[in-house]
């Protein structure tokens, strides 16, 4: 199973990025197979934060219409969304410590271990923090 991260999710959202097209094309990809994919819930929630922020977008996404590309994107039938569930704990322990993980990075630690958990085998991020996490497999769709 495939997740993606916040900045895919970003990027397919605004279209003020120069990643919309292709963050876009990604998502639709996904959810256009009958293979699952899935969204850790920590992303949904940093998504929102993101696009509706006013020192981050001018104009910010009003929350509406961030809340609806949330709710499509939840419409998808194949999507699975990501959680803490019991035994997260155990594997989150262990990334932190293996990773040295501390402030913001605990962040990323929380969603490479809820990946791991669910059995993901490949994060699609832009973000290259994730490689302190080598247990999961990651790749910049957006590049080719």
């Amino acid at each position: 199973m495939i997740a993606v991260d916040t900045n895919i999710l970003v990027y397919a959202h605004r279209e003020d990025s120069p990643w919309h097209e292709r963050a876009r094309a990604c998502l639709e990809e996904l959810g256009s197979t009958r293979a699952p994919w899935a969204i850790p819930w920590p992303c949904i929630h940093e998504f929102l934060a993101v696009v509706t922020h006013p020192r981050i977008y001018a104009p910010p996404t009003p929350l509406a219409v961030a809340l609806e590309s949330v709710s499509g994107w939840m419409r998808v039938p194949t999507l699975k969304l990501l959680s803490e569930v019991e035994g997260y704990w155990d594997q989150f322990v262990g990334l932190t410590a293996s990773a040295h993980v501390a402030g913001p990075m605990v962040h990323d630690a929380r969603i490479a271990a809820i990946c791991l958990h669910h059995g993901v085998r490949e994060l699609w991020t832009a973000d290259r923090d994730f490689g302190r996490f080598p247990k999961l497999r990651t790749r910049n769709p957006l590049v080719t």
